[in-house]
């Protein structure tokens, strides 16, 4: 009998079935409560989650390279279940050191394959963040994902810069970014750019809050009390009160 040719949709297919056979049918349904989309979920707490796609990240690395494994966690991304695309991610998420354009795009391209707020921000948080971080040019793409139809693209092109402001990063991307989505009315959009500025608020309060009393009348007020939330008492009664003179 020939061998079994090991190939990364068999190794999908196999972490598939562990995922069915080891989720919490309870706790699948306190999971699409959080969301207005409708998730398909196997009920697994992240932290399992994550101790297994660790374990599964290391042996798939060590025995078939990091190709092999990126090929599996676009197998995994492809589907509808929240724990597969998760699980994707963390094979991935401390291995973008390793992972140069080509995988960047591949990565990008997951943005179409999205389904709630959960595998978008464990995706553009935790993967496609770095890979900005560690190629700026890359900023270019998250321009054009600002233009886009898809509302995932959008709040992409706020959260991939999330980890740069926190490290006084990528203020002028912020700024372009943010003139472009300002009159965005989708609300997961909001949140996105709303998450941004606070970080930025947060990281580099001295360029950011002038750029919140610039931007106070034209930003929705879920933007502007976001990323206000952790400015000083005083600042964020200034921004917000000033929002609504004439």
């Amino acid at each position: 009998m020939p061998e079994r040719q090991i190939t990364p949709k068999y190794i999908a297919d196999h972490i598939r079935r562990l995922l069915r056979d080891g989720g919490s049918a309870p706790h699948s349904e306190e999971v699409q409560w959080f969301f207005k989309e409708e998730v398909k979920s196997r009920g697994w707490y992240t932290a399992d989650l994550r101790k297994v796609a660790v374990r599964s990240r290391r042996s798939i690395a060590r025995e078939m390279g990091t190709d092999f494994l990126v090929q599996v966690a676009d197998q995994l991304f492809a589907g509808r279940v929240l724990e597969e695309k998760v699980f994707a991610v963390f094979l991935l998420e401390k291995q973008t050191h390793l992972l140069g354009e080509k995988e960047f795009r591949l990565c990008a391209s997951w943005l179409d394959r999205i389904s709630s707020w959960a595998d978008h921000d464990a995706l553009a948080h935790d993967v496609l963040a770095p890979m900005l971080r560690a190629e700026p040019k890359r900023c270019r793409e998250i321009f054009r994902w600002a233009k886009s139809r898809n509302r995932w693209r959008r709040r992409a092109a706020c959260v991939t810069l999330i980890r740069g402001v926190r490290e006084k990063e990528f203020f002028s991307e912020l700024v372009r970014v943010s003139e472009m989505l300002l009159a965005d009315d989708d609300d997961m959009v909001q949140k996105g750019l709303g998450w941004l500025l606070r970080e930025a608020a947060k990281h580099n309060p001295k360029q950011t809050v002038p750029y919140l009393m610039k931007i106070r009348k034209r930003a929705p007020r879920l933007v502007l009390r976001t990323a206000c939330e952790t400015l000083p008492v005083a600042t964020r009664k200034q921004i917000l009160r000033r929002r609504t003179e004439h």
